[in-house]
């Protein structure tokens, strides 16, 4: 009985901790580039575009392909950005649980 009670404590607190991260995690930013740096998008923690910021010289007609794909490229290079954050903030908070494999936090 002791240990789940201690169990019990355990959940809760890590409830608390998965509460705190996903605060943080929410307000963080980051940005991802593209043509080196000639285009820029910045996502919150939540994966919402905050800024997008393109150089004016990618402006040319025959050129909008070449700026869709580098608009994709630093969308995707900050999601990963993110990503990484929250997976290691997740490890961090989760050290030492025993977790089954597989198993990902945040649910």
């Amino acid at each position: 009985m002791k240990d789940l009670l201690g169990l019990m404590g355990k959940a809760k607190e890590m409830q608390a901790k998965m509460q705190a991260m996903q605060e943080e995690i929410a307000v963080m930013e980051a940005s991802g580039q593209a043509g080196g740096g000639l285009v820029s998008v910045t996502l919150t923690g939540k994966f919402e575009m905050k800024a997008l910021k393109i150089d004016p010289s990618l402006f040319k007609e025959d050129e909008v392909e070449i700026l869709e794909d580098l608009i994709l490229a630093a969308h995707n290079d900050a999601k990963a950005k993110v990503e990484q954050v929250v997976q290691e903030k997740t490890r961090e908070l989760t050290a030492g649980l025993p977790m089954p494999p597989g198993m990902k936090l945040p649910f």
